[in-house]
């Protein structure tokens, strides 16, 4: 067997170079590129093999600055959405401080069920300079390093401390980044010292390999009893979630609803499942859902889930399906939440396997016409309070709704809007009306404040036949803006919309509800003897001038009755653009959103000095009170 001498970490780039998952038609690079930061502990690695390969080879790995770990690693997760999971970028990081700035994007990914490879560096495996500079000492444990902090984060954990280990650790890595079940966070730490070792690689191990994600039909026999138990129902609605963005599965899910009749409430992130104008759509559902979607699900008798792992929100913290005999489905390629909540007949399989298999099953079946009748009415009632939110008011200070209906007026179809934290995504959730499949991105099993600006250029990276509309509050844009800086030494065209709301609006909102007042929540001078930052003056900061000096172009709309207009044309100047572009505009966060009718669960202090809390403690125990420690009933009626 032939092979090459070479440092573990040249091994390590050559290998994922040519690695290609295969997905029916699609065959891509699994790992599209490489982010680093070097420093201590990689520098002399990886740093010196991309610097090698990239005067030796240019094309073979694509290296992408950062300013932040955790960014890299975002940009990562978002561009393997809009890839539905057939290709992610590797992520590289320098010892102890460099390393633990990926915990949090290790976390965002396997929450969201997203592929990225990290590889952070870790302290010298042969120990021989014990204590190095950044390493974490534990009397108890001389073995463990701050990277086992990613174990409880990864999908796939493994640590290099022999050359021979790389070999099985790579292709480890490899199963888990390609597995539609097992996939998220892959971390394989890099002791220093070993990355900058010789080892005899088999050219074979450097040869192309082809990774196939699996896609499983149902159980036979399965879809049957689907189709039994659906024809048996009187008020079915489907679920529709993330599993059916990764499957690409829009199709047969549009087929299967046309066929039949029955409607489709969405997740975040099942968000384009169908268009928001299609006849059997009822949008978002759940605690940021809309009227028409809770309402016909809060009446159902059977719900189909597909690709959903029903998340608090979808489930509005398990009140929103009131229906006293509901029986739930659960469509999942993994077991783990295909058994969830008390499912009465969970099918593990692929998401556009099954739909094909049960639109087959379902042949001359038919909601009734009463049926028909009221979803087309919910969703009516529903988009007309969504017209009426979208109404020019004329104020100088618009609200979110507006702002959004402006941003969606002045985009094209296929282009992507982006987001993760604080009011927005609830307002998106609920009122942006997608047009694409992968029209829509908002991170919100994690819901990372910070995410959104590194995922936009993510976004940007994946697919540019389409513009990435960053919309970002100021509370989440203060927390990581930096990788501007990335778009602007690359080139990279994207749109961040800034809403100045000079506070976190969100956890505002929510501090009125649970009696708290809004308390740390405004950006305002500290009002020392009150111990508060509400009754001083705002602060006197200027975000665009902030992303101004990061090189960003960047329009300033100013407060006017024309706020709106000048909004929606500076969305069409940075479209016509081919440069990063910030467009900064205040509003006021008191302007809410129709609503949905749902709830969430978020704990009120029965016991309190304040008015504003007991008030909420009241509301709290009421909507408690629709609350069920299980959604299914178990069982479904079977004919002998």
């Amino acid at each position: 067997m032939s092979t090459r001498r070479m440092t573990v970490s040249q091994a390590i780039v050559e290998f994922l170079a040519h690695q290609y998952t295969v997905d029916g038609d699609y065959r891509e690079r699994t790992i599209e590129g490489m982010f680093g930061i070097f420093g201590h502990g990689n520098v002399a690695g990886i740093g010196q093999a991309l610097k090698q390969f990239s005067e030796t080879d240019p094309t073979l790995m694509p290296y992408h600055q950062a300013r932040n770990e955790q960014a890299m690693v975002h940009e990562s997760i978002a561009f393997s959405r809009i890839r539905r999971r057939r290709s992610t970028f590797a992520c590289a990081a320098s010892v102890g401080p460099g390393a633990t700035n990926m915990l949090t994007g290790a976390a965002v990914a396997t929450t969201n069920r997203l592929p990225v490879l990290l590889l952070p560096s870790d302290t010298f495996a042969n120990r021989v300079a014990d204590p190095v500079l950044q390493q974490l000492e534990l009397p108890h444990d001389a073995s463990m390093s701050v990277n086992d902090a990613f174990k409880p984060l990864s999908r796939f954990f493994d640590r290099v401390q022999r050359p021979e280990q790389l070999f099985s650790a790579l292709l480890g890595a490899m199963r888990v980044l390609t597995d539609p079940v097992e996939t998220g966070a892959v971390t394989i730490a890099l002791p220093e010292d070993v990355q900058a070792e010789i080892i005899d690689v088999p050219e074979e191990f450097l040869a192309d390999r082809e990774w196939h994600i699996r896609r499983p039909r149902p159980d036979a026999g399965i879809i049957a009893e689907v189709a039994k138990a659906i024809r048996a129902a009187k008020q079915p609605v489907i679920v529709a979630g993330g599993g059916v963005i990764y499957s690409d599965a829009h199709a047969e899910l549009q087929a299967l609803v046309e066929q039949t009749g029955i409607a489709v409430g969405t997740s975040q992130a099942g968000v384009g499942s169908l268009a928001w104008n299609h006849p059997q759509s009822l949008g978002a559902v759940g605690a940021t859902g809309t009227s028409a979607a809770n309402r016909l699900v809060g009446e159902a008798d059977l719900v189909i889930g597909i690709g959903t792992r029903y998340s608090d929100f979808t489930t509005a913290s398990r009140t929103v399906f009131q229906n006293s005999k509901v029986k739930f489905i659960n469509i999942n390629i993994a077991s783990f939440d295909a058994f969830k909540h008390g499912s009465a007949i969970p099918v593990v399989a692929d998401a556009r396997e099954a739909l094909k298999e049960l639109s087959t099953a379902l042949s001359g079946y038919r909601v009734s016409d009463a049926y028909a009748k009221q979803v087309s009415k919910e969703a009516a009632t529903w988009n007309s309070a969504v017209d009426k939110s979208f109404a020019a008011s004329g104020l100088a200070l618009p609200g979110q709704p507006e702002i959004i209906n402006a941003v969606q007026q002045a985009s094209d179809p296929r282009d992507v809007v982006v987001c993760a934290a604080g009011s927005l995504p609830g307002d998106l959730h609920k009122l942006w009306r997608v047009r694409d499949p992968l029209g829509y991105h908002v991170e919100y099993a994690f819901s990372c404040m910070g995410y959104e600006i590194a995922a936009g250029i993510g976004v940007a990276r994946a697919d540019k036949t389409r513009d990435s509309i960053v919309m970002v509050g100021d509370g989440s844009y203060l927390m990581m803006h930096t990788e501007m800086v990335s778009a602007v030494a690359e080139g990279i065209k994207f749109i961040i919309v800034l809403i100045q709301n000079h506070g976190y609006a969100s956890i505002g909102h929510l501090s009125e509800d649970v009696g708290s007042q809004r308390y740390g929540t405004l950006y305002r001078y500290q009002d020392k003897a009150g111990n508060n930052f509400e009754t001083g003056e705002i602060l006197p900061i200027d975000l665009a001038a902030n992303a101004e000096s990061l090189g960003m172009n960047v329009i300033r709309i100013a407060e006017s009755p024309n706020a709106i207009a000048d909004l929606s044309a500076a969305v069409k100047t940075a479209k016509a653009q081919n440069r990063p572009t910030l467009i900064h505009i205040n509003s006021n966060p008191r302007i809410y959103a129709p609503d949905g009718e749902g709830w969430w669960d978020v704990p009120v202090s029965p016991v309190s000095e304040l008015k504003s809390t007991k008030d909420a403690y009241k509301e709290y125990e009421k909507a408690k009170k629709l609350q069920k420690p299980l959604l299914g009933r178990g069982a479904v009626e079977r004919n002998n």
